[in-house]
């Protein structure tokens, strides 16, 4: 859903930056790696602490690197396998780092085994959706859609961990969590079930 959002972004608003950074020869692989530890020093350093608010600021703060290493590859004709490569895999590094933050945060401060369990769930879930997608074209299929895919679960944990912290309505961020442990199951069901039809239908006589 988000994705429509992308070109906005990269075309408006990160230009500048995207400039600069090309202009100082900054590589995109270097922001990426730079976004990724940004977000992951901002979710395990802060969110254990009760700090949610300050903590989705600061990876705010560095996940819109995201979108500025692609535009960078595509401006300087950098772009490659190993950039997308790199850039995916670092993408689920900051994914975890967020959950698991989370995880430290009920286990201390938050104070809840049940969310705790849940977060842990989100994040293994998250995880399953992009493998998914991932094995499935690796085997020439495809496995696109459902309701939680990557850009919408962040947003969506980031605004609810903020707003609960600033206005101290923790069941924002409970709500959030049951909201994606519901969508992570549909999406991960409904990508197992394309795929077997897929698969049904290659494997069907001609």
């Amino acid at each position: 859903m988000l994705d429509r959002f992308k070109h906005f972004w990269q075309s408006v608003m990160l230009a500048p930056f995207v400039n600069l950074f090309i202009k100082l020869g900054i590589s995109p692989d270097a922001v990426t790696l730079v976004g990724t530890a940004g977000v992951s020093a901002g979710a395990l350093i802060f969110f254990p602490q009760g700090m949610l608010l300050t903590g989705v600021l600061v990876i705010t703060a560095f996940v819109f690197s995201d979108l500025i290493d692609g535009a960078m590859a595509r401006a300087t004709g950098r772009t490659s396998k190993f950039g997308a490569f790199f850039d995916s895999t670092l993408d689920r590094i900051g994914d975890a780092a967020i959950f698991s933050g989370l995880v430290l945060y009920f286990a201390g401060p938050g104070d809840s085994y049940l969310y705790l369990c849940l977060t842990l769930y989100c994040l293994v879930m998250g995880a399953v959706t992009s493998y998914a997608r991932a094995r499935a074209e690796s085997l020439g299929m495809q496995a696109k859609g459902g309701f939680a895919e990557r850009a919408d679960r962040i947003v969506l944990i980031l605004l609810a961990a903020g707003f609960s912290d600033w206005f101290d309505v923790p069941v924002l961020l409970y709500g959030a969590l049951w909201v994606l442990a519901l969508a992570n199951t549909e999406t991960v069901v409904r990508r197992i079930l394309m795929v077997r039809k897929q698969a049904l239908a290659d494997a069907a006589p001609s």
